[in-house]
């Protein structure tokens, strides 16, 4: 029966998270906000903190931040291997976050099973190209117009509690084609005023870890201010968060085994 139980458990898309709690830290840049007074104003203590102000309401989600004019960008090997999930908000500064930086959360994801949720711009952060082993480019304009995100996977855990669409009044575009290897399950695709269309809501399966990219949240609007955009990285959150599994699942690197039935 305990294998029965383990079997399924590797096999649920539900986090299993042995302490009760997913451990979350909200990783942001935070230098746009302290630069300019317009976003200053919508973000007063950084978007980073709009975030983890909304998560920290759920009573099984724990939940800290981290920017990158902290030490180690605020990404000690203790903060890391406390951290179910990562969530990764990067715009001006990517070539400024440490090699070794990313070299930890990378091992973090293949290795250890943590979750990542890339954020927006961060689609040209070194992680998430690390992790896509691709350029992650896009077409991109900001004119502030409406954004309607489409749920194409409406039984996908991220998609839980949303209808067959919902919209963002005032973002910037992204436009295909986004450089990025075929999402192993995709969520959302946006569509724009000007007749773009984008894969906005993006799953990948990377060793051990979870990795969903997430479209909307530009700087000057108060994206993360909107209940649903929330909803979403909330619903990310419970989805990438460690599932539990054998040590075995996945293997990391060339193993010699013995058969385990008799070939003589």
């Amino acid at each position: 029966m305990k294998n029965i139980i383990t079997f399924l458990g590797i096999l649920s898309l539900e986090a299993i998270i042995m302490d009760g709690k997913i451990r979350v830290t909200v990783w942001n840049e935070f230098l746009h906000e302290k630069r300019s007074e317009e976003i200053a104003e919508i973000y007063p203590e950084g978007m980073h903190r709009a975030i983890a102000d909304y998560l920290k309401t759920r009573d099984d989600i724990e939940t800290r931040t981290a920017t990158l004019e902290e030490p180690q960008h605020g990404l000690t090997d203790d903060v890391l291997k406390n951290t179910d999930v990562l969530i990764w908000w990067g715009h001006i500064a990517h070539d400024r976050v440490s090699d070794e930086v990313v070299e930890k959360i990378y091992q973090r994801v293949m290795r250890d099973g943590m979750g990542l949720i890339v954020l927006h711009s961060a689609h040209f952060s070194k992680i998430f190209k690390r992790l896509m082993g691709t350029s992650c480019s896009l077409r991109w304009r900001e004119d502030g117009q409406k954004e309607r995100l489409w749920v194409v996977s409406p039984g996908h855990p991220i998609a839980r509690g949303l209808g067959d669409y919902f919209e963002v009044e005032q973002t910037e575009m992204y436009g295909e084609y986004f450089d990025i290897p075929r999402p192993d399950e995709l969520v959302f695709i946006s569509w724009f005023k000007g007749g773009e269309v984008f894969r906005s809501g993006c799953c990948f399966y990377r060793g051990r870890g979870k990795i969903f990219y997430f479209r909307p949240g530009h700087e000057t609007y108060p994206i993360y201010h909107d209940e649903t955009v929330l909803r979403v990285i909330e619903n990310a959150v419970r989805w990438a968060a460690p599932t539990e599994r054998p040590s075995t699942l996945t293997i990391l690197k060339a193993a010699h085994v013995k058969p385990l039935e008799d070939i003589t």
